[in-house]
């Protein structure tokens, strides 16, 4: 294992090449396209899937991963990350609160994208956030990601009480008009988020490397995603929000993401430029 990270410290070299067939591999057999991710990241990552599934080289987990499906759905979780929280970033969703939803409030119906939802945190803070301004009811939100096993996670919202008071944190400084107790219920260590929530939204699996658009919507958000992708990658994807949202639609993004480089970056406007939200330029 020493001779891996040794690889990977001094630049370019065998491990490069094992990853890149692993990559390529996974794309040829599964139809998962990690191509254009972050290789820096995707080497981290894979580097831990070694550990966690005992193998000793990349071309050994690349081998097992093509005799063994199972292992395939389990490496989704280092492939695609998992990490989030509810009311991630607090002040974007005051952002949301203040100059977003009442723009929002003024159309009929609503559909939202949770692009890259993962387990489903982001989901339910925009769900609850939209109940707290009344517009949850008329509201569909459109939860999507590429790793079957968090869309299993995000669509059951079920998580470890211990992970509640963080989340009650972050939804009190985000500017909670309720608690959010109101929306789960606790046993045997879990909190189980109210199916009211769930109602309004549909999980489905859906690449931002692959697949097109499939609705128009208001608002997208999509947050800590783009950076795990390389440039052009992140530009096929800001290219999919900017065709997916109507006129006037609005874009989330997270706090180390950008439209700056994007070559679609003419396209939008923004709104809160310290929260990262942007709106589709158009009438």
């Amino acid at each position: 294992m020493d001779a891996q990270v040794d690889d990977e410290a001094g630049g370019p070299g065998p491990l490069d090449l094992e990853v890149r067939l692993l990559i390529e591999a996974v794309y040829r057999t599964y139809h998962y396209d990690f191509r254009q991710y972050a290789f820096a990241s995707l080497k981290r990552r894979l580097h831990a899937a070694m550990s966690r599934f005992h193998c000793a080289t990349v071309s050994e987990l690349q081998g097992r991963v093509l005799r063994e499906p199972t292992l395939f759905q389990a490496l989704l979780d280092y492939l695609t990350v998992q990490v989030s929280e509810m009311f991630r970033d607090p002040g974007y969703f005051r952002a949301l609160r203040a100059h977003v939803l009442p723009r929002l409030a003024t159309y009929p119906s609503l559909k939202l994208w949770v692009a890259g939802c993962s387990t489903g945190e982001e989901v339910y803070s925009l769900a609850i956030l939209l109940a707290e301004e009344g517009l949850l009811a008329r509201t569909h939100i459109y939860a999507t990601d590429i790793n079957a096993r968090a869309l299993a996670r995000a669509e059951a919202g079920v998580y470890d009480i211990e992970r509640i008071a963080g989340f009650t944190e972050n939804h009190q400084r985000s500017g909670a008009k309720t608690s959010l107790s109101s929306y789960y219920t606790a046993n045997y260590g879990r909190a189980v988020f109210d199916r009211g929530l769930r109602r309004q939204v549909v999980f489905s699996d859906h690449s931002l490397a692959t697949d097109s658009v499939f609705s128009e919507v208001q608002m997208v958000s999509c947050r800590n995603v783009l950076i795990y992708f390389q440039r052009d990658l992140q530009d096929r994807a800001i290219g999919l929000f900017h065709e997916a949202l109507s006129p006037r639609g609005f874009l989330g993004l997270g706090s180390r993401e950008s439209l700056r480089f994007s070559s679609h970056a003419a396209g939008f406007t923004e709104v809160v430029a310290d929260e990262r939200i942007y709106q589709k330029a158009g009438h």
